[in-house]
């Protein structure tokens, strides 16, 4: 593996794991506001602000793949 593949696999996990992170911070705020406000949690916001996390974990899976696709994007 040399340099520029190291480089778009690092770029594609760094990408992956802010998706996560973001949605993992969405979730939290929403949560903690229902929370305090006494409001009850429904189902749908939550699930569609946990799905930047799902999209990162693919990621995560198939980060070499992706990697060696944009390297060769990048190369061509």
């Amino acid at each position: 593996m040399d340099a520029s593949e190291r480089g778009a696999l690092m770029l594609v996990c760094s990408i992956a794991i802010s998706l996560i992170g973001f949605s993992l911070a969405e979730l939290a705020v929403t949560l903690t506001v229902d929370f305090n406000s006494q409001i009850p949690i429904e189902v749908l916001p939550c699930a569609l602000k946990s799905l930047p996390a799902v999209a990162g974990i693919v990621i995560l899976i198939r980060a070499r793949a992706i990697a060696e696709w944009l390297n060769d994007l990048l190369d061509g």
